[in-house]
């Protein structure tokens, strides 16, 4: 039997490519900026009444939906990976509200290195024929495993280009008078 894994291969160059620009804009983040709020009204991550961190959320999300501050961006890239993961490789358990929220820059970009450490694990041990298994998503629905791995590398590039753009913003607004 041939195994091939060319499909594979270019999917973890996609994974690489969008995990490698956001990890790096996330050197240096500051607690200070994690929880920035630019607008008043940002969804974020905090306590609730009961004293648990959680991420807000809302289902189904409203129209417009809220601005997020980089904790939250950051946070719900960790988890979706996880989430995904566990439904798609694991023992599809896990809920949304048993989830430990990290909530400090550190722990957040610590989750997010584990999380996608385990996502890509995953990918890593499949072969091109593995790509078209259909496999559960935390939603419910069944996907092909391509797709799966398709839209976490686009979840990356797209939060991680709002994360960099957040990041400019915060700099640009916090910059000393006369400085650059």
């Amino acid at each position: 039997m041939n195994v091939t894994r060319q499909s594979v291969e270019l999917l973890m160059t996609a994974m690489d490519d969008g995990w490698t620009t956001l990890r790096h804009r996330l050197e240096g983040l500051t607690d200070e900026e994690f929880f920035w709020e630019p607008v008043a009204g940002c969804w974020t991550v905090h306590r609730d009444e009961a004293g648990r961190w959680i991420e807000d959320y809302a289902d189904p999300a409203p129209e417009p939906p809220p601005f997020t501050t980089i904790a939250w961006r950051i946070v719900h890239v960790s988890l979706c990976k996880l989430m995904y993961h566990e439904y798609t490789f694991g023992p599809a358990k896990l809920t949304w509200d048993e989830l430990v929220v990290p909530y400090t820059a550190v722990e957040a970009i610590a989750s997010l290195e584990e999380n996608h450490a385990r996502l890509r694990a995953a990918l890593d041990g499949l072969n091109d024929s593995d790509l078209l298994e259909m496999r559960l998503t935390n939603w419910g629905e069944y996907w092909p495993t391509w797709r799966i791995f398709w839209v976490m590398a686009a979840h990356d590039v797209g939060h991680g280009g709002e994360i960099a753009c957040l990041r400019d913003l915060y700099r640009m607004q916090h910059q000393t008078k006369g400085g650059r």
